[in-house]
């Protein structure tokens, strides 16, 4: 027994260290949201249930209509049968709404991203699109849009269509459930947090109440416990959005900053060995990952704007009043970088082909700043490489001349050409006496 521990155990050991961190769910995603950089993935393209992260869309078309002035924030909405009818489910997350009540659409939408109340998700698609129907199409569009490929929205709540009473979206049937892949479940959190961050003004919000001040005032704490006073708070957490159902499990797209660096992390169908509850395997799954980054990673400028890479700095360039011209990056590039490795990584200019002539020249008229194509970097560190979201387009940035570069005139061109023709007669007559001896 003693060989036998001896001679095992350390391989065991070495096997459990070899992954940087261990998440116990279906699937789950880390990306630094600057950069789209995955620090971290577990079968992230495969279309799971989401359950109310769905909302996170809702949210997205919500202040797209509000940011186009499609609607107003202040604008008031009377409850339809159907949404009446699904706020009363006090079974499921709700505010219960009055058949007769007018709500505002900022109230509606506090109501939907702080306590993740589904009556006030379905009022505000019925705000925006008339019918929670259409603005099922509109989620489906929109994901198309930003090239989400496996991701499929069949309701504005997240619920599954048979807790809709019958009255789920036309054209959806009552048994199915929204689903999307923890990759694309990031991409959509991440256009979210760049396109409306005021979105975390909400998110943020650890609980408020519901119609203060009148007899319908309800508590609404906030379903994310890793906010500041909650059970699992964590430092620098800010959003987004929980969810779970009996078939998407323990559900949570998390935001954190700290230091710099903003974090998106999703964990699908949590769960660890001790059998925690439905609602704190994902807090305690999304603290390993959030640990995992804060712990390894800074977002760094690696390479500065304007920069040139030795031997590849300067450009020959045909018909302009100079022969050649310098070219740099355009913009700077920060990636992020694993603590150690800042100089892990190493430039190389790429010059567009269609930019050039056969004898690998440019051709005047140049612009200052004209793209002439783009600078990718290689890392050369000892760990695995990092990948992003979509491809490796976090890791170039455009090359561009440092100054324009005028046409020559008609007169200029012709002495050239004229001394052109004479010194290839030159080069020819002493290669040919050079031959003799």
């Amino acid at each position: 027994m003693t060989l036998f521990f001896t001679i095992f155990l350390p391989f065991q050991q070495v096997d459990a260290a070899s992954e940087p961190v261990s998440i116990n769910a279906k699937a789950a995603i880390l990306v630094e949201a600057s950069t789209g950089t995955i620090l971290y993935g577990k079968n992230i393209d495969e279309k799971l249930p989401i359950a109310s992260m769905a909302k996170v869309m809702t949210e997205y078309l919500v202040l797209e209509a509000l940011d186009k002035k499609k609607i107003k924030s202040d604008q008031t909405y009377t409850p339809s049968d159907y949404v009446y009818k699904i706020s009363q489910k006090r079974d499921l997350s709700n505010v219960p709404l009055r058949k007769d009540g007018t709500y505002s659409a900022h109230e509606l939408f506090e109501a939907m991203s702080i306590y993740s109340a589904n009556g006030a998700a379905i009022a505000l698609a019925e705000i925006v699109a008339g019918s929670e129907t259409n603005f099922v199409k509109m989620m489906n569009e929109k994901a198309q849009e930003l090239g989400l490929k496996n991701t499929e929205f069949i309701n504005a709540t997240g619920l599954e269509n048979k807790d809709l009473q019958g009255m789920h979206p036309e054209g959806t049937s009552a048994d199915s459930e929204n689903k999307m892949s923890a990759r694309d479940m990031a991409k959509l959190s991440q256009r979210l947090l760049k396109d409306y961050p005021e979105v975390l003004e909400v998110a943020s919000v650890p609980k408020k109440v519901f119609r203060e001040g009148t007899d319908d005032k309800i508590n609404m704490p906030n379903w994310n416990w890793m906010l500041k006073g909650l059970l699992f708070e964590y430092e620098g957490v800010d959003g987004l959005k929980t969810g779970s159902t009996s078939s998407a499990g323990s559900c949570f797209t998390a935001t954190a900053e700290r230091n710099g660096m903003r974090v998106i992390s999703v964990v699908m169908n949590a769960g660890d060995a001790k059998g925690s509850s439905l609602h704190t395997a994902r807090f305690q799954e999304t603290k390993k990952m959030l640990d995992y980054a804060y712990n390894n990673f800074n977002v760094q400028e690696v390479f500065q704007a304007n920069y040139a890479v030795k031997d590849q700095s300067v450009l020959p360039v045909v018909k302009g009043k100079e022969k050649e011209v310098k070219i740099h990056s355009k913009d700077a590039l920060k990636l992020v970088v694993r603590n150690g490795e800042e100089k892990a990584y190493t430039a190389k200019f790429n010059i567009d082909d269609k930019k050039l002539t056969e004898n690998k020249e440019l051709t005047a008229p140049l612009k200052k700043n004209e793209k002439v194509g783009t600078m990718t970097v290689e890392y050369t560190g000892k760990g695995d490489k990092l990948s992003f979201l979509d491809g490796d387009k976090g890791m170039q940035t455009d090359i561009v001349t440092e100054k324009a570069v005028e046409k020559a005139n008609w007169f200029v061109l012709t002495m050239r050409s004229i001394g052109g023709f004479f010194a290839g007669i030159w080069n020819g007559i002493t290669d040919t006496v050079k031959s003799w001896f």
